[in-house]
């Protein structure tokens, strides 16, 4: 069957049933009984109820016409159309009569040289009169109806709603894919075919013409095609299963669902039903066959609609980028479409341009790539001076007419730049690329980087790394700098400081050989970064000046922070560093004297303090200093010396009683961090030893005190050193004034030996401490001699050396828990047993003895 069958469906009295009613009036031969029962099924016909007793020629015009269109495969090979017609009353004058006429083709497309079935709206073709005969003949190509482009432009020029129709093209791919349906309501059929046609036009022609349509249906509910017209009188009456499966449009009231609108659907509306059908035609080169989804065919689209000149969007271009690097299918084709792209956005990134490269040089276009790759190098240089996070590294470009297009790109670039670091950043591309970088750029930029560097207070660490990866890749920059900073600096008289702040440390000192000012601002710099390495930062500089003395203003420049003063460790390194016979500036000299009046903090820093003093104590040194700062040197290491030389405890406290040990740093420090722990190391004269105890400071007898008391309660041999100690402690005078917790550590000293040392210790003890106390010595022989006898006996419940107070702090120095309920239990000492305000008890009233008694034999 080349043709179209014609069939002929309405209530009659003569037709292929024998009987009156509705029926197949007429058909063409060869119809089968499948495509009766088609056309059956879609033939039936409900007026609106206004409309229902139409039966003149003015009111049957106005009923709806339903131009009804069927495919039978998803290609839209076969299919059925009618053109259903109210025509009122039937033979029997009963009202409700339609006359369908159908038109059915094994291969539609080819019988009606690719139209569609809405363009047979209106067609001269249809009739809505009874055959007289039941065999009609078949129709070789019917003519359209008006409705065209065109007509459908002109129609959605002149709707209100016009805007709706990408919304209505998304419904209706929609409805394809998921086998739903669109239901449109206008005030008339005519209107309703025009928005059937413009969806049609704008579809992809394949889709197109498997879209199922009918212009008008009274109750869409009972209708499972894609595209259902109908009135604003209609009944849709959708079931609660139903609704998600139409999608209403309803353009007489302006009531229009939410749509998702896709680039491709914009993009289909924008080219517009007036100029699509071209655009169809062109986009078969670039399908690549299968395409269903508007997504799938976004692409090929936007490629043909670019080859015809049409604008894109960046989303248009962007499909067509994403499709074409798969696009194998496009042949030769595929640099064109590249080209198309490429020629109409110049706004590209690097991603995209590298896809277009690739696509032009599989289409065998050199010419197109080297075009895309010049464009590429020009993104990729601008994205690399943004300094970015997705900036590329340059990579070596091989090709001699790429680097020659490159090459230009990058001089041009490089005049339009505006920042230093922008010029450094493109220097350090065109590095990485491979091109040359000629001389006279070379010296213009980089004196154009110096002038900025010098007023680049705090530049960033980026542009930092950046100017020094510069500078090592071209070693003669540096050169180029070094002569640049100078001639800056010459112009800027007074300024010198500001090259301390960034070019600095972008130059080394073999690169300033011979300009002995930048030398000397540099090691300047150097030194304001590294300051551990200032000492012998400033022996260079006076290298520099061929001087062997520095002078105020060099070590303020150098000691800016945090005071003005060097540190014991670096003044000794500065002594051993200056030359003895030559004599120095007098602010040396003041700069020692501050070094040795800094305060001395700890075992280290008094270690560096007396490596001071010995270096500023040899010949030709002690000349730099003042009068008063010799004397500390003297002094300091005097005392230094008494500590090593001391024979005894009482001749190191006599040592350092001098008045110095007391005002000046150094002494002091020696005296509380060396004296005490020598002190209770050295043989103890007891006779001297405890009167010199009132010499000592109140801190100083605090730490004596307690290393006496830390020794006696070790478990260490008693010897004669100890012994002594504990001797003097015991018999202390009431002429040297302690403190309360001064007074209990020698109450605590005294109680111990008596309740813990051996007979013999005791009698030691005892011998060394009666010419000073006899009543203690008595209390020691006692306890001594009980010691020997070893027999039980109960202790006094008095010794008269020692107050309640104190002795309740003997018995339990060594139990602290015991200690602090003695001390929450004791009751307030009376005024006769409390004492003066020395804490010692001055009535040697004696406590209860507390505790076991242990000692060892």
């Amino acid at each position: 069957m080349t043709g179209f069958q014609q069939l002929y469906y309405t209530s009659c009295e003569h037709g292929l049933s024998r009987f009156s009613g509705f029926q197949f009036n007429a058909v063409s031969a060869g119809v089968t009984f499948e495509t009766r029962q088609a056309v059956e099924a879609l033939a039936g016909y409900e007026p609106p109820r206004y409309l229902m007793e139409s039966d003149t020629p003015e009111l049957l015009e106005r009923c709806p016409v339903n131009l009804c269109h069927r495919p039978h495969d998803p290609q839209g090979r076969s299919a059925t159309t009618l053109c259903v017609r109210y025509v009122g009353r039937d033979s029997a004058r009963r009202f409700g009569n339609y006359f369908a006429h159908a038109l059915h083709s094994e291969d539609f497309p080819a019988a009606g040289g690719g139209m569609l079935g809405i363009e047979l709206w209106n067609s001269p073709v249809w009739t809505s009169t009874v055959s007289p005969s039941t065999d009609i003949p078949e129709l070789t190509a019917p003519a359209p109806g008006p409705l065209d482009a065109r007509a459908v432009s002109e129609f959605l020029r002149g709707h209100p709603h016009a805007a709706r129709l990408p919304d209505l093209l998304s419904a209706v791919f929609a409805a394809l894919g998921e086998n739903g349906s669109v239901v449109v309501i206008e005030r008339t059929t005519e209107r309703i075919a025009h928005w059937f046609a413009a969806v049609s036009y704008l579809m992809p022609p394949p889709l197109a013409r498997g879209l199922s349509f009918a212009t008008y249906v009274l109750r869409p509910a009972r209708s499972r095609l894609h595209l259902i017209g109908t009135v604003p009188e209609a009944q849709l009456a959708f079931g609660p299963d139903d609704e998600a499966a139409y999608t209403v449009f309803d353009f007489a009231r302006g009531i229009f669902p939410e749509v998702p609108v896709g680039a491709a659907v914009r993009l289909l509306t924008r080219i517009g039903a007036g100029s699509i059908r071209p655009v169809w035609s062109w986009t078969a080169d670039y399908a690549r066959g299968g395409e269903k989804a508007p997504e799938e065919w976004h692409a090929p689209v936007a490629a043909a609609a670019a080859s015809g000149g049409m604008p894109l969007t960046a989303a248009d271009a962007d499909a067509v980028i994403d499709w074409l690097a798969g696009a194998d299918h496009l042949g030769a084709r595929r640099a064109a479409v590249a080209a198309d792209i490429h020629r109409e956005h110049r706004d590209l990134d690097e991603r995209r341009l590298i896809v277009l490269s690739a696509a032009a040089k599989a289409g065998g276009d050199d010419a197109v790539q080297q075009e895309i790759e010049g464009k590429l190098h020009g993104s990729r240089m601008r994205a690399y001076l943004d300094a970015g996070t997705g900036a590329l590294e340059p990579v070596p470009i091989t090709d001699p007419t790429a680097r020659e297009r490159a090459t230009v790109l990058w001089r041009r670039l490089l005049t339009e730049v505006r920042t230093a670091r922008e010029r450094t950043r493109l220097l350090l591309w065109a590095l990485g690329a491979g091109l040359p970088v000629p001389p006279e750029i070379m010296v213009r930029e980089t004196r154009a980087l110096a002038r900025t560097l010098l007023g680049s207070a705090a530049p960033a660490p980026g542009f930092r790394h950046e100017v020094a990866e510069l500078l090592r890749q071209l070693p003669a920059m540096r050169e180029s700098l070094a002569a640049a900073v100078g001639e800056a600096l010459r112009e800027r008289v007074g300024q010198e400081q500001l090259f301390s702040q960034f070019p600095a440390d972008l130059l080394r000192e073999e690169d300033l050989a011979g300009r002995p000012l930048l030398l000397e601002h540099h090691l300047r710099a150097r030194a304001e970064r590294e300051p551990a390495n200032t000492v012998p930062l400033m022996i260079k500089i006076l290298g520099v000046r061929q001087r062997a003395s520095p002078d105020e203003e060099l070590l303020r420049g150098l000691w800016r922070a945090p005071s003005r003063t060097w540190t014991h460790r670096e003044a000794a390194r500065i002594a051993r560093e200056l030359p003895v016979s030559t004599p120095v500036d007098p602010a040396v000299g003041e700069w020692f004297d501050r070094a040795l009046s800094q305060e001395v903090e700890g075992e280290e820093a008094l270690e560096d303090c007396l490596d001071l003093c010995r270096q500023l104590a040899a010949p030709g040194r002690s000349g730099w200093l003042s009068p008063s700062a010799r004397d500390r040197v003297r002094i300091t290491l005097g005392l230094l010396r008494s500590l090593s030389d001391a024979r005894e405890a009482g001749e190191l406290v006599a040592a350092f009683a001098v008045p110095e040990a007391g005002t000046w740093a150094a002494p002091r420090a020696l005296k509380r961090l060396r004296m005490v722990p020598t002190l209770v190391g050295l043989p103890a004269d007891t006779d001297r030893l405890r009167l010199l105890l009132g010499n000592l400071t109140h801190r100083d007898l605090d730490l004596y005190l307690s290393g006496v008391a830390g020794r006696v309660g070790s478990d260490e041999r008693i010897d004669d050193v100890l012994l002594g100690h504990v001797a003097a402690v015991v018999t202390l005078p009431d002429t040297v004034p302690v403190s309360q917790a001064q007074g209990e550590m020698v109450v605590a000293i005294r109680s111990h030996p008596y309740r813990h040392w051996s007979a013999a210790d005791l009698s030691r003890l005892e011998a060394v401490v009666r010419p000073h106390g006899a009543d203690l010595a008595d209390r020691y022989a006692e306890r001594a001699e009980s010691r020997r006898q070893r027999a039980p006996r109960d202790a006094p419940r008095r010794f008269p050396l020692f107050g309640r107070r104190a002795a309740t702090a003997a018995a339990t120095q060594d139990d602290p828990p015991r200690r602090a309920a003695a001390a929450a239990q004791e009751p307030p000492p009376s005024a006769e047993t409390r004492g003066d305000r020395t804490g010692r008890d001055r009535t040697r009233r004696p406590p209860e003895e507390e505790g076991p008694v242990t000692h060892r034999d």
